[in-house]
């Protein structure tokens, strides 16, 4: 039986349809059933809850052969490595009460990296908990998701332009949240594997921002720019919409970061995912818009 966190988010609910098309048995943690498609809840047990929770945990995991684990997102945490390690610490001590054989997790890109990465290092922090469990542990380790672009669909269509921190003309790692879930449920459906590593996988391109908005252009027909924000003028802005100085950081050193090449490393040992920003673009934020 394989245990999944976060079912309905844009990795989890993919994942969960690979593992349910492989006729595998499932158990979802989720914290609002409803948010299940109907199919999907008539064919998982259900545990509700919160998977920083020991109770919820403990109600999911007993018979669990593996566990697939992702930390969902919270802005408004105070800090990003704090909310990482109330996750991890609790699935860390529930998967050694429940000796849970294999963990897979979604972490980061750039293992190994010395400097502060602000959100990057809290991913990194929680491999480091999860490994203490003891359980057999893969890291999969996405760079930039392509799926971020989508939170700026009324500027591409309002304005045709999209904005990133990153250097224009430098090469930015993107992958399709489609590929990370296909590859964590390839580790999750073949548990011959044993120790412990991360999994860097990427998409195959290598498009600069500027790059990646001759794409849009071409996939939408309509002229797409891309245009750099200071990591500055981002600060600014966050702290004008309530961030506390540990949030802002928190994110301003993850920009600086990938800006800084944290994904160079990976970039040449990763397994090469299918989906291109073309395909993605396409079939995923054209669509969208």
């Amino acid at each position: 039986m394989i245990v999944v966190t976060t079912p309905t988010g844009q990795i989890g609910h993919r994942l969960v349809r690979h593992l349910l098309a492989g006729n595998s048995k499932v158990k979802v943690v989720v914290r609002d059933a409803a948010r299940l498609d109907d199919d999907v809840r008539a064919q998982v047990e259900v545990v509700t809850g919160t998977h920083d929770d020991p109770a919820v945990l403990d109600a999911a995991l007993p018979g669990a052969d593996a566990l697939f684990w992702l930390v969902p997102p919270n802005p408004a945490a105070p800090s990003a490595e704090e909310h990482y390690l109330a996750f991890a610490r609790a699935g860390s001590a529930a998967v050694r009460r429940h000796d849970v054989g294999h963990v897979v997790a979604v972490s980061s890109a750039g293992h190994g990296w010395t400097r502060p990465a602000g959100v990057l290092s809290a991913a990194f922090a929680m491999d480091v908990e999860l490994e203490r469990s003891g359980a057999a542990y893969r890291a999969v380790s996405p760079p930039f998701y392509m799926e971020n672009l989508l939170g700026q669909l009324a500027s591409i269509r309002e304005r045709g332009t999209f904005t990133l921190t990153c250097a224009g003309d430098q090469p930015l790692a993107t992958i399709a949240t489609r590929d990370v879930a296909a590859t964590t449920a390839g580790l999750l459906t073949d548990l011959s594997w044993t120790g412990q590593a991360d999994v860097p996988v990427f998409g195959p391109d290598r498009l600069t921002p500027d790059g990646m908005a001759e794409v849009m252009s071409e996939e939408l027909g309509r002229p797409v720019g891309y245009q750099r924000v200071a990591l500055a003028d981002f600060a600014a802005m966050r702290r004008s919409q309530g961030a506390s100085e540990r949030a802002v950081a928190d994110v301003v050193e993850m920009f600086a970061a990938q800006d800084e090449g944290i994904y160079d490393a990976d970039w040449a040992k990763a397994a090469i995912a299918p989906t291109d920003f073309r395909t993605w673009c396409r079939e995923v934020l054209k669509p969208a818009l």
